[in-house]
């Protein structure tokens, strides 16, 4: 007996727009007995982690300080998810994003005024764009996995923040902290709300950027290239579309979003560059598109969700004693059930026994 998978000849369209929700269902269920198994009470444990970060006005802050880079990321990595680029190094193009855009306020310190912050936001997207570019440039070029040189380069830009945050970047005057000199304060992108919380206009760009790449895809030929190639190259190529252009296109698009991303939590959040300015969001990001059924606009309720799996998973390693680990989970546990409910939407499964196997061989 062996199991395959039967492509359906039509999917449900109810049941599509309604698997994110299946998914959070489940995952809820999945959760439920995670928390069974670690001896704690399932209800007050979901409450924790999905209630309590929402019951104070500074969480909310902090819920749309998380969301921000997940949202702009992940309307990033929908272009090349589309257009059938897997482009899983997001993390790496955050990392190199904050890095050009920290140039201004590290190396020059004494460039103050209103120009400060949009070139530093204009080189937070240049530096993602060139990381993008390898993967892209090794793909056309070479026919290259970038699955694998995207992935690679993660590691790569990792390595290289650590270096020079504690290297020619590292403040003298830090008392030997790997960290950089604060931001001025022409370098700071600023609050929305100063006086309740510290969430910043990174946020709004998040929305602004969602609602650019949904005009794009929707209304633009761009977008209607990206959906074709994306689900047939050939047939894009007889409509006279270029693959190896819109691979490029599609990168450099994600990775403009993810260096934006990197300098506005660099600029943000931390004032500051350290050897970590991320705690996984270039991945995070990966499921929060495919939560977001690769729609812009969907993208950005996904990415309130899975930040809220951030802040509920810190109150829970306090209000019941669990360890990071285990609060994390449930991000993994979100995309296998996306993952799950799309393939049994597109696929049926089916039992094949073995003298069914040898009767079709004998026919």
């Amino acid at each position: 007996m062996r199991v395959e998978l039967v492509r359906r000849p039509q999917h449900s369209a109810l049941f599509s727009a309604l698997s994110p929700f299946i998914a959070l269902f489940f995952t809820l269920i999945a959760g439920a007995i995670l928390f069974a198994l670690l001896g704690k009470n399932p209800v007050l444990a979901l409450y924790s982690y999905f209630v309590e970060p929402l019951t104070e006005i500074w969480s909310w802050h902090e819920l749309l300080v998380k969301a921000a880079p997940l949202i702009l990321i992940a309307v990033g990595l929908s272009v090349c998810f589309l257009s059938n680029n897997w482009n899983i190094g997001a993390e790496g193009q955050l990392i190199m994003g904050g890095i050009a855009g920290s140039i201004l306020p590290v190396v020059f310190p004494d460039f103050q005024g209103w120009y400060v912050l949009p070139v530093m936001l204009l080189l937070g997207m240049a530096g993602g764009m060139a990381y993008a570019a390898i993967p892209a440039f090794l793909k056309v070029r070479f026919n290259t996995n970038e699955i694998l040189t995207s992935l690679m380069l993660v590691y790569v830009a990792q390595l290289f923040l650590d270096w020079i945050v504690r290297g020619p970047w590292r403040n003298p005057q830090g008392f030997n902290f790997p960290e950089t000199v604060q931001f001025n304060s022409s370098a700071i992108l600023p609050e929305i709300w100063a006086s309740s919380g510290r969430a910043h206009w990174g946020f709004v760009l998040a929305i602004v950027a969602a609602l650019l790449v949904w005009f794009m895809l929707s209304r633009t030929l761009n977008g209607f290239e990206i959906k074709v190639l994306g689900r047939s190259a050939r047939a894009g190529r007889f409509a006279g579309f270029s693959a190896g252009r819109l691979t490029f296109f599609a990168f450099l698009v994600s990775g403009a979003l993810a260096g934006l991303a990197g300098i506005a939590e660099v600029s943000g959040a931390v004032g500051q560059l350290r050897t970590t300015i991320s705690p996984g969001y270039g991945f995070t990001a990966i499921i929060v598109a495919f939560l977001g059924r690769l729609n812009p606009l969907g993208i950005v309720a996904a990415g309130l969700v899975l930040a809220l799996s951030y802040l509920g998973g810190e109150a829970a390693q306090v209000s019941l004693g669990i360890s990071e680990k285990s609060a994390r989970i449930f991000q993994g546990i979100i995309l296998f059930f996306v993952l799950a409910s799309d393939t049994l939407i597109y696929y049926r499964i089916r039992f094949v026994s073995r003298h069914s196997d040898a009767a079709a061989k004998g026919a």
